[in-house]
């Protein structure tokens, strides 16, 4: 359902979400940057701030982290299998 700016809102980041399909680098990067190319087309209009100058790296990561931890055991594997070709690639 749009809210009332036409906007979706945002995602759950449980495992009924799609935040646990991206790799951590990107992640991390629309957390700091907000959602903005190359993670959103040019002009896209986002709900989601960039938290880069309020939150230090090390924030960002203990936030991330504790989204992950709450993605169960199979989506955890659906993920690592999914980004492995990623992690092949950047080698």
């Amino acid at each position: 359902m749009r809210l009332p700016n036409g906007r979706l809102p945002a995602p759950p980041h449980d495992d009924t979400g799609h935040s646990w399909h991206h790799p951590g680098e990107v992640l991390f990067a629309i957390v700091k940057k907000g959602l903005v190319p190359p993670y959103a087309p040019a002009g896209y209009e986002s709900d989601m701030p960039a938290f880069g100058t309020v939150l230090s790296d090390e924030d960002i990561r203990a936030v991330l982290a504790y989204i992950e931890s709450r993605w169960s055991g199979e989506v955890v594997k659906i993920r690592e299998e999914m980004l492995a070709p990623l992690r092949g690639a950047r080698r």
